[in-house]
Parts: structure tokens; sequence; C-alpha cells
């Protein structure tokens, strides 16, 4: 009965301490994971689960702690250093220019044309053709600007429409 409460406490301790350092490491590291924040993130979940099977929780709690540290600095190192930020989250790359589809920057990410088009749906039934531009993000979601043509009209737009028909309907 005693190790079974031990465990129980222990348990919680750790999932307390890992929710309030990943709050701490900031929002960043949860809604928009790179390649490193993955590495570190899958690498903190592992060293918590050990901590609660290891006898010394606070070594387990210090290397998470070293851990998110190591993050908050390469996080601070993309923000300073343009290079270091290229280095490791990588660029952008359009995928569409004027509504033709780059196979060339397609192949470089290993996505292919049935795959761009199934998540440009998703996006909200989206054509090719419509768009001017669309890129892969560094993070994987896709951006988009489209053409003037598939544009959805704006409220102001609207108004000043309604104005100019109001002003030639009172026109002799």
């Amino acid at each position: 009965m005693d190790i079974t409460w031990h465990i129980v406490w222990k348990s919680a301790f750790i999932v307390l301490f890992g929710i309030l350092m990943l709050r701490f490491s900031g929002r960043r590291s949860i809604s928009q994971m790179t390649a490193a924040t993955t590495v570190i993130m899958i690498s903190i979940g592992n060293l918590l689960a050990q901590g609660i099977l290891e006898k010394a929780v606070w070594r387990s709690a210090a290397t998470v702690g070293l851990f998110l540290l190591y993050l908050m600095l390469l996080e601070y190192l993309e923000f300073k250093l343009p290079w270091f930020e290229r280095l490791m989250t990588g660029r952008t790359t359009v995928v569409v220019r004027e509504g033709t589809v780059d196979a060339k920057a397609l192949r470089k990410l290993r996505i292919t044309q049935h795959q761009l088009e199934m998540r440009l749906r998703q996006l909200g039934n989206l054509q090719i053709s419509d768009l001017k531009s669309a890129t892969i993000e560094v993070n994987g979601r896709i951006g988009y600007e489209l053409m003037r043509h598939a544009r959805p009209v704006t409220v102001g737009e609207l108004e000043q429409m309604l104005q100019a028909l109001k002003d030639s309907s009172k026109r002799p």
C-alpha cells in the first residue's frame, strides 16, 4: 500500500511539474512544433515517464528543466540570428505560382500533387487555378493567396458598390 501511494504522489508531482515547465517555456513550444521542438518535447515526455519509475525524481525533474532551457536557448537564437532560424526551421516553399503547380518544389518536399489538392480542399474547396500563390510553411501548413477573380467580396467593397449604384441611380 505504501509503494502505491508513493507512485501516486510521484506521478502527480511529475505531471504538475511537466505542465508548469511547459507553461514556463512558452506557448510557441506547444502550438508551433518545429523539428527541434518536437525532438525536445518527445525527450521531455520520456524523461517525465522515467521520473515516475526512478527513485530519484529530482534528477528527472532537473533534466527536464535543462531540456527546456535548451529549447528556450534555441528559440532565442532563432529569434536573434536569421541564419540560425533558417538552419533550424527551414524556409517556406512556394508550391503554386499564378495557378500553376511547381512540380520541382513538390518533389523537393516529397508531396504529390494529389496530396496538395487534398490539403487545399481541406482549407475550403480551393482550386489550384484560383491560386495566385500557395506555400508550404515551415510548420507544414499551407498558406495561400487567391487570384483577384477568386477572392470573396468584402463588406467594404460591397458598400462601395452599393454607394456607386445609389449615386448612378440619382443621376438623370
